[in-house]
């Protein structure tokens, strides 16, 4: 016990002794922690891509210092992302700590970032409490409760009265649920049943049988990256669409990265998001233009500008502070205003999460591809989940 005191206390000293460290060195690092194998390796593909390509579009060099980006993955485990980011601040003196894509991992490198006092900027993970795990902690991706809301506003006038919710049972997930089934009790709906699937290796096959059974008006579902293509493909396996139960969700579920590769039962699910790859703006038709050309065609999706736009806030707060790191490297990410290929956004200053429009999609079939063609905005949607 007195040893495992020692260590812990001997851990904090080396991180807080880093805090200043990293100002001193001739470059300005970046360390980026995603999940490069596993289930949700393509949020880390997407993530590093856009990073790289942001880097690509407005070099290597900023405040007169040589930008260096080390990225690891943490094969979404949170005690092996914690290693790393520890082993980022005390070996490698990073300037920032960046990318997380699932909440587990953000709020298990939280302490990190408050010991060292350097910023750790979430460019994916969603749950709307992990900006609270940290005074350090700035997010550019989104929350799920800002997507949730936003679709159990539009659901009762669009003849959506009794759903059944359908989410991955971790932070996100439940996010989802609470925010979608209180808004939509509230505007007059009702949720029959709340069904929670497992994060990892779901069988989404006998949650959805009883869905049939209960016959709602619609399934309302929530899963990370990447999973929506599992849960589409059994949607329709066990004909839901022909049984007049319509799919909603989150833009999770419907994702840009796997949206083709569903086929046409994806075609006429509306979903709620921060950002649609044919997001209607000429600076997003240059992004996705550029991102497919550096990466073989592959579509950008929502965890893809997070990333973007996470190296944007990062740069930025870099040339305020002229490469600067810890608190005043922070202050300057607090507030930014700026035009993403999502739209307009900008970073809270008090609660460090990203304000932008949420947009009311449904998948139509352009070009023969399919896409999440948004028909409504809601203007600068902040968290509902730190809304007062």
């Amino acid at each position: 016990m007195h040893k495992r005191v020692f260590l812990n206390a001997m851990t904090a000293a080396a991180l807080v002794a880093c805090a200043g460290s990293a100002m001193a060195q001739d470059k300005f690092k970046i360390g980026l922690i995603l999940p490069m194998t596993g289930p949700f390796a393509s949020t880390g593909k997407q993530i590093e891509a856009a990073a790289r390509l942001y880097m690509a579009q407005n070099g290597d060099m900023v405040a007169g210092k040589k930008v260096e980006l080390i990225v690891k993955d943490d094969t979404s485990a949170p005690d092996v992302t914690r290693r790393i980011a520890q082993e980022m601040v005390v070996n490698d003196k990073v300037n920032v700590l960046a990318g997380f894509g699932l909440t587990p991992l953000a709020l298990a490198t939280a302490p990190i970032a408050t010991q060292s006092k350097t910023p750790l900027v979430v460019m994916a993970a969603a749950t709307s409490s992990i900006t609270e795990a940290s005074p350090y902690i700035v997010r550019t991706s989104f929350t799920v409760p800002q997507a949730a809301v936003a679709l159990a506003d539009w659901a009762p006038s669009n003849n959506i009265k009794t759903v059944v919710t359908l989410v991955s049972d971790f932070g996100p997930g439940m996010d989802a649920e609470k925010f979608f089934k209180d808004r939509l009790t509230f505007n007059g709906g009702q949720v029959v049943e709340t069904l929670r699937v497992p994060l990892r290796n779901p069988d989404f096959a006998p949650f959805l049988q009883k869905v049939r059974d209960l016959k709602p008006d619609a399934l309302f579902a929530f899963v990370p990256s990447g999973a929506g293509a599992a849960l589409m493909k059994q949607f329709a396996e066990r004909g839901m669409d022909k049984a007049g139960i319509k799919m909603i969700g989150t833009g999770d579920i419907t994702d840009d990265d796997i949206l083709n590769g569903m086929g046409d039962v994806a075609l006429g699910v509306v979903t709620s998001h921060h950002y649609s790859a044919s997001h209607n703006s000429p600076l997003n038709k240059k992004f996705v233009a550029a991102f497919e050309k550096a990466n073989n065609g592959l579509r950008p999706n929502f965890m893809a500008v997070g990333g973007y736009d996470g190296m944007r806030v990062i740069y930025e707060a870099a040339k305020a502070t002229k490469a600067g790191s810890g608190e005043a490297l922070l202050n300057a990410m607090k507030g930014q205003i700026f035009e993403s290929p999502r739209g307009p956004m900008f970073i809270d200053a008090q609660t460090r999460d990203a304000v932008h429009n949420i947009y009311i999609r449904k998948v139509e079939k352009v070009h023969g591809q399919l896409y999440n063609q948004e028909f409504s905005t809601l203007k600068d949607v902040k968290d509902p989940g730190k809304a007062k």
